[in-house]
């Protein structure tokens, strides 16, 4: 499927011609294989990859014996892979490297010699044993790689003109009319049906939202079994963290409450659990910042965050668990918003997870001031502006999942934030309209933030 990605890749091969590897980071079956895949037949003569979930040992102790005889070294792979490598005409794939961390190491050398290009995908690439007793090559630029978006998912249904129309709409700030329900529409399947190239590809082959739902299950598996087999001694916290997702998400506050994972539970004992699962980008971590300011990391608190899934499809199977398949009732109300409960947590979700594909950082603000209500809000969202400037850089936004909602926070905000904010926005289910200060936008326009 068409991938944005590929011309970051287009644009590492032009500009950087072998001088660094490209690592490509993401989430199991998010589609690093395939697009590198895709690229070494588009834009290179020939190219070798080596899958280290199924290169045998011989291969991986070429790494160890030859790497300071690269002449033999290249030779054995010719002849192994039977494809004749061309100097600066080839590629070499080391796909999921993580599982030979020697081939990552060995990464510093090869761009040393210059003959080809490497291209690398990886998951789970930060935890600890992937990395044991080796150097981080300073050679390999990484990038991440995040499920579909939405225009993305547009393009997977034939269509490559509604995205375009739309952002000349939030370019201008006019409505989209008669369009925008249309939009809407597009835009709750993509919500639903998620993200992940497996799923995208057989709600578009078969339009069967079960057979939908099975694929996401797979994936969820997958992640499953992933915990268990490389979280180690954090495997207990962070299986529970992970199944703990869906239930703290349809609270009204949807701080996470680690009470409800045991009783006295502090986060420096589940700290390291939530780190595991967002190094191993199965989550979007928000944190509590105590400021809305240009220094948001800056006072960022650690022990106050909310924990979004990376994929909304994937909340959505791993949420509706009770016959271990979603029906295609359930979804059919989901398509056309007759399912109010658990909405919030949805568009709560998928505008995570929209922010974090547009290269945001993800935080929120929240004071319960018991004692002056004009200080007690919560805004789902702060991000900043692209130009930097002396005041006015912090966006606030509320994501909205019905038409009777209130503003009481953002305007709030405003008041007592208004050096320090900029273009406070609504996201929800309605067309493009402006209100004095505040902005209101569909959720479709968030990728456009």
């Amino acid at each position: 499927m068409k991938r944005k990605i590929y011309s970051q890749l287009l644009d590492w091969k032009n500009t950087r011609k072998g001088e660094v590897a490209l690592l490509i980071e993401g989430a199991r079956r998010i589609g690093k294989s395939y697009i590198v895949e895709e690229f070494a037949k588009n834009e290179y003569t020939s190219y070798i990859l080596i899958d280290f979930n199924q290169v045998s040992n011989r291969v991986k102790k070429w790494f160890d014996d030859y790497i300071e005889d690269l002449d033999i070294f290249f030779e054995l792979l010719e002849q192994h892979y039977h494809v004749k490598l061309v100097p600066r005409q080839s590629v070499i794939i080391f796909d999921e490297v993580q599982l030979c961390p020697r081939a990552r190491a060995a990464i510093k050398y090869l761009v040393a010699d210059g003959r080809y290009d490497y291209l690398e995908t990886g998951s789970l690439i930060s935890i600890k044993r992937n990395v044991k007793n080796i150097v981080i090559p300073s050679e390999e630029r990484a990038i991440e790689m995040y499920p579909m978006d939405f225009e993305e998912f547009l393009w997977a249904m034939g269509n490559e003109t509604l995205m375009p129309f739309i952002e000349q709409h939030f370019t201008t700030g006019a409505p989209l009319k008669d369009i925008h329900r249309e939009a809407m529409d597009m835009f709750r399947r993509y919500m639903i049906v998620g993200g992940m190239p497996q799923a995208v590809e057989k709600y578009v082959q078969t339009h069967d939202l079960e057979q939908v739902d099975a694929v996401k299950r797979d994936i969820l598996s997958i992640y499953r079994n992933d915990i268990r087999k490389y979280a180690g001694r954090l495997a207990m916290k962070v299986e529970s963290v992970f199944d703990e997702i869906p239930s703290q998400l349809q609270r009204n506050e949807r701080k996470f409450r680690l009470a409800d994972l045991k009783k006295d539970a502090r986060m420096r004992d589940y700290e390291t659990a939530f780190m595991w699962l967002s190094d191993a980008k199965i989550v979007n971590c928000c944190y509590n910042t105590t400021a809305p300011n240009i220094g948001l990391k800056l006072n960022m608190e650690r022990t106050t965050l909310k924990c979004y899934m990376a994929d909304t499809g994937l909340l959505i199977s791993h949420a509706f668990d009770e016959k271990r398949i979603v029906s295609d009732e359930l979804y059919r109300k989901l398509l056309i918003d007759k399912l109010e409960v658990n909405a919030g947590m949805l568009i709560e979700n998928i505008v995570a997870q929209m922010l974090v594909a547009a290269g945001h950082k993800l935080y929120f603000y929240s004071n319960t001031d018991k004692e002056d209500a004009n200080n007690r809000m919560e805004i789902d969202f702060l991000i900043r502006k692209d130009t930097v400037t002396s005041r006015h850089n912090i966006i606030p936004i509320e994501a909205k999942s019905s038409s009777g909602y209130t503003i009481t926070s953002l305007q709030k905000c405003v008041r007592k934030f208004g050096g320090f904010v900029i273009s406070p926005t609504v996201v929800h289910a309605s067309d493009s309209r402006i209100d004095g200060d505040i902005r209101y936008l569909p959720l479709y326009m968030v990728p456009l933030f």
